[in-house]
């Protein structure tokens, strides 16, 4: 059975906190990895799952500036180096933590890269979905037993990836996933949050019998780094900042953004819900007509595009905890 695209009247809103989805909640005892939590709203996704009792796994690239970004992080915050366009680092640090014996309760996959120029990481692979989705992909099924024990456990265990209302901009290309016949950064981009998407639908139908579910969401537009690699004019032009260069539109805090993700990871409302894509805190409709709007496309959440996702995901990294 699958979780329908619609509301579920969670309460909350695209002006909620991560304190207010988390008020009542006690994480204590409970295990988070969250992949670039040192920055952004995965800074802000520690703090608040740190706060609310959970122990936190940060994975980031560079460890040195992390333990700083964190240093002020009330509660127990743990960083570790992992590179997600990287398949050994993913695999180093897949291989350190089961050492520890814990159980995971909850993964965000938070980190992620966008509109950058045309880069090729590993065996020739295109950045971004390499980056956002590939790395990801071979993080969650290498980490699939502490994972599992998670799941096992009361109140199950949850993987939220973050996606984007990007993901209207491409579905998956299928004849050309590595855009090696003319590259686009926003086709790019799009491709790689349609993949974000694709693998939560996919691993919430695999996951589910061991008690783990999974859920992708878009943020909302948040003025993080993520945009770094924009040009101040596309961004000027895109109403994202004005002339003089201050932010402009109706751009969310870093706790308003963090608090989709947060709430698909903890919520009481979601423990029988899953593989549905959120956003302002409830789970998406279906998306209208138009580009980069509110709700989700038919094609990032349709279970044989996923599968067909998954298998081509598990040729290129290698890695698959369900194959038979």
């Amino acid at each position: 059975m699958t979780t329908p695209q619609q509301r579920i009247g969670s309460g909350f809103g695209p002006r909620s906190t991560t304190d207010d989805v988390l008020r009542g909640i006690d994480l204590t005892g409970r295990t988070a990895l969250v992949t670039g939590g040192a920055s952004g709203l995965g800074l802000e996704t520690t703090r608040a799952l740190a706060g609310a009792g959970a122990t936190v796994v940060v994975g980031a690239r560079r460890v040195a500036a992390a333990r700083e970004a964190v240093a002020g992080v009330r509660g127990e915050v743990e960083v570790e180096e992992l590179d997600l366009a990287d398949l050994d680092s993913v695999r180093r640090f897949a291989e350190r933590f089961p050492a520890s014996g814990r159980p995971l309760d909850m993964v965000i996959a938070n980190a992620g890269i966008m509109a950058t120029p045309e880069t090729r990481v590993g065996p020739g692979w295109e950045a971004q979905f390499a980056t956002n989705h590939l790395g990801h992909f071979a993080l969650v099924n290498l980490l699939w037993s502490a994972i599992a024990a998670g799941g096992a456990r009361g109140g199950g265990a949850r993987v939220v990836v973050v996606s984007s209302n990007g993901h209207q901009l491409s579905d998956i290309r299928w004849d050309d996933p590595q855009f090696e016949r003319g590259y686009d950064k926003w086709a790019a981009y799009g491709q790689a949050k349609t993949a974000n998407a694709l693998f939560a639908v996919g691993l919430d139908v695999l996951g589910r019998d061991a008690g783990v579910r999974a859920f992708s969401v878009h943020p909302g537009t948040i003025a993080t780094r993520l945009a770094r690699h924009m040009p101040r004019e596309e961004m000027i032009s895109a109403g994202w900042i004005d002339e003089h260069g201050n932010v402009a539109g109706a751009f969310k805090t870093p706790q308003q953004g963090a608090a989709t993700q947060v709430w698909a990871a903890t919520s009481p409302a979601l423990a029988e819900l899953g593989g549905a894509y959120c956003e302002d805190c409830d789970i998406a409709e279906r998306a209208g007509e138009g580009e980069l709007i509110d709700g989700v496309r038919e094609y990032a959440t349709d279970r044989a595009a996923a599968a067909r996702l998954w298998r081509l995901s598990a040729e290129l990294t290698g890695a698959d905890a369900f194959a038979h």
